[in-house]
This record gives C-alpha cells, structure tokens and sequence, in this order.
C-alpha cells in the first residue's frame, strides 16, 4: 500500500525529430513541471497507422512496462508512459550522441579507423546491460527470461562523453510483458539475428550473445559479413555461412579475440557463451589484463573528436555566463555524404 499519492500533469513540448522507424518515431522534446522546472527527453510516439492495432499497442505497452525497471549505466532509461488523444507514448532518456549505424557511417566518411580495444570496449558495455537485463527479475524475485532479440546497431547509442547505451526492447521476450509469437515469426533484423532466430526456433539469453557476436566483429571489420542482398540471403548466412577465421581477415585480430569471437557466433548453443557475464569478462580481460586501457573518457574523446565537437570541459560559457550546450552537428542532420554499400 502506497504512503500517498500525488497527482501531477507534465508538458512535453517536441523540439525536433530524432529518428523515423517503422512503427514508431523518436523525437527530442522539453518536459515542462511546476516553477519553470524543464528536463530534455526524448518521447517515443507509435505511427498512427499503427495506433488502432491491439496488438502493437499492447506490446508498446509491454515494452515500457518492461523497461521501466531496467536501471543500468548500459540501458537507455525510461521515465514515463503516457497517452495523449489517444495516442500512447513512452518518454526515456535523452542520448545526446549518435547510434552506432551513424557512428561508423562517420568513420567511414572521415576515413579514420576505430581502434581495436575501443570495439572491444563497446561491445563489453553492450554485454554489461545484457548481463543485467538477462539476470532482471519480477519484484517476488522471479527471473523475467528477458532476452533482446534486437542487438543491432541501430539500438546501440554513444553518447557524446562516452557512455554505451542499449536501447529499444520494442521486440524483446519477457514474461509477462510482451506476444513475442516465437516459432511463428522471425522478429529482428536479419543480418544481426542468431541462427536460432533466423530459423524460427526459440530463443534465450544465448541468441542475444551471438548477435552481440556480430556487432563486435562489424566493427573490427567495418563490415558485417552476414549482411546479403536481401533479408532472406542475410539470414541464409547465419544459418550456413561457415564462421571464418577472423585472423586471416583483419591483421589486427589475434588468436585471443578470435576465440572470443568464435565463442559467439559458433551455432552449437552447447559452445556458446552460456552468459553475457562470461563475455563480459573475457572482453574486459582482453583489454585490460596488461594494464590500462580504454575508457568511457576515452571513447567519448574519440567521438567527439570524430564529429568534430568541442570538449565538455572546454566548452565556454557565453557572456551572460550560461551552459553552453553541445547540439549535434549539420553532418548528423542527415547532410554528410553516405557511404556506399558495404561489400
């Protein structure tokens, strides 16, 4: 039984359009209390011609509740779920940075390659908010089954100081929470999906250390090499396409991260890392057991430096002594060139 209860009202007033998907978009908006009181967010709003669906409603709903209590420096957080003239939304954190689609978009454009022990270190904070997602049980102590389905890079954020964010658990399983109508739908993007999802089969926590799998050698590669022509060439590769030895396909790569990578992406579930823990550790260990290594301030000097951003702690305040702000640049308004496909 609650203590009391207040009642309150919030004002979101959309400042400008962060990213269209499929069934949703992702706006920057200004979330207005009593006494002046404004906090920048981001609001997740379903398409209209997805509004009147049971279905998808539900699982936005699923969604939000689902997260809502995923509380982890890797997880984008969500604070609020809401419904407006009939129109649901969800209101999170707002990432000030880029996903990793546009990071490596920008590495590609500026011709500068990501170093290996930094795509080492973002994958092991992708594995850091999977370990705590797949471990996050009900409030009676009840595990949730929570696995993603949806570790792509879309749904990697970095923030511009660093931070390595998860986010979008739009399809995720979860007891509970969501229709995941597993073995009669293949739901994630197929060039980033485990065999066992490529097959329609049923998936755990193990499905989502493959594709963290795949994300760690896209970026070691800057390519994905389960990527096809279409949607069914790309998941015919994750089912068939003999796993290479990745030594022989980037000089860069040693006999450790290798076995870190074929530890991931070998479709013998028996072989596979049993937890995102164990990944987590191997990847750690990987970069820091001979002394330093890479660090949020670390990745968060890199990619500042890559969009071209002022450091925080030498942004200057204007004449009136204000914060300045650091807003994206015109590249990421969607003016930079775009790279050619991928090979």
């Amino acid at each position: 039984m609650a203590l009391f209860s207040i009642q309150s009202d919030f004002r979101y007033d959309i400042v400008r359009k962060i990213f269209e998907g499929g069934m949703g978009v992702v706006y920057e908006a200004e979330q207005h209390g009593a006494r002046d009181f404004v906090k920048r967010v981001a609001i997740k709003i379903v398409r209209p011609n997805f509004a009147s669906q049971k279905t998808f409603i539900e699982n936005f709903i699923g969604e939000a509740k689902l997260v809502a209590d995923l509380i982890h420096t890797n997880i984008v957080q969500t604070y609020h779920l809401g419904e407006s003239n009939s129109v649901y939304f969800i209101c999170m954190e707002l990432i000030r940075g880029v996903n990793l689609e546009q990071f490596t978009r920008q590495l590609f454009v500026k011709k500068h390659p990501l170093p290996r022990e930094l795509a080492v270190f973002i994958t092991s904070r992708v594995a850091r908010g999977l370990a705590y997602a797949h471990a996050k049980t009900d409030k009676d102590g009840k595990p949730l089954g929570i696995v993603h389905r949806d570790v792509s890079f879309k749904n990697i954020m970095i923030a511009y100081e660093g931070d390595v964010k998860l986010t979008d658990f739009g399809i995720a399983k979860a007891r509970g929470f969501l229709n995941d109508q597993e073995g009669e739908v293949v739901a994630g993007k197929a060039d980033y999906m485990s065999p066992e999802q490529a097959d329609f089969q049923i998936t755990d926590r193990r499905s989502d250390l493959f594709s963290a799998g795949v994300v760690l050698a896209h970026l070691l590669l800057s390519k994905n090499i389960f990527k096809g022509e279409t949607a069914e060439e790309s998941r015919n590769r994750i089912l068939k396409m003999p796993i290479p030895d990745f030594t022989s396909l980037d000089p860069r790569i040693d006999a450790g991260l290798d076995n870190i990578l074929q530890s991931c992406l070998t479709r013998d579930l028996g072989r596979r890392y049993a937890t995102a823990d164990q990944l987590m550790h191997d990847l750690e260990y990987y970069i820091y057991h001979s002394g330093y290594g890479p660090t949020n301030e670390t990745l968060g000097r890199f990619i500042r430096e890559l969009f071209g951003l002022t450091p925080p702690a030498a942004a200057a305040a204007d004449a009136h002594g204000k914060t300045v702000f650091l807003e994206e640049t015109a590249r990421m308004r969607g003016s930079e060139p775009r790279p050619p496909a991928a090979p």
